[in-house]
């Protein structure tokens, strides 16, 4: 496992608690704080930082508009939901920014592999989001329907995600799976 890979999946961790553990306590700002200067780092450490920085930006846009959804829907409510985008807040961006800073390094191996990527999705997105309810970050307000709903949004996005990341790769001449299968 190279040095950048490993930072890569440190970084993110570290975000994530960051972010949840801020939204947790009373001070959503830190963890934003934290997601902003990880991306940043990750942006200027990119072979491509503009296309780095389009990807997390897109990612921010699709997490803003995907967890309004869940707000509208009654399905979820952040306990500290002060400040945001949309109504979501900061943290909650933070972290699908985060999330765009691993699919062009530990994540990489997802690309091209669209059935993995919803399988991923399906199950990863609501297992960060159950987590992120245990920290206490978090309200799942119908447990199974909120997840439910969580697992369908992420099986669509995480792919969709996936693609924009192939676009905005700083490596082009990586050589990727042709199949849209496992």
């Amino acid at each position: 496992m190279s040095i950048r890979l490993l930072g890569n999946i440190v970084a993110f961790q570290l975000g994530w608690f960051a972010c949840v553990l801020g939204g947790a306590t009373g001070r959503p700002y830190s963890g934003a704080l934290v997601a902003f200067l990880l991306c940043t780092a990750h942006v200027v450490r990119a072979p491509a930082p503009r296309d780095a920085l389009v990807l997390i930006l897109i990612a921010a846009g699709t997490g803003a508009v995907f967890e309004r959804v869940l707000l509208d829907a009654g399905l979820v409510t952040y306990h500290d939901a002060s400040g945001g985008l949309f109504g979501v807040p900061l943290w909650m961006i933070g972290l699908w920014m985060l999330f765009a800073t691993t699919a062009n390094v530990s994540l990489r191996w997802l690309r091209g592999r669209t059935t993995l990527a919803i399988a991923f999705g399906a199950i990863g997105g609501p297992l960060a989001y159950w987590g992120g309810e245990r920290l206490g970050a978090l309200t799942l307000n119908t447990p199974w329907a909120s997840l439910a709903a969580i697992a369908a949004g992420w099986a669509v996005l995480f792919p969709l995600l996936m693609r924009f990341a192939r676009h905005f790769d700083g490596h082009p001449t990586t050589i990727e799976p042709r199949h849209a299968g496992i």
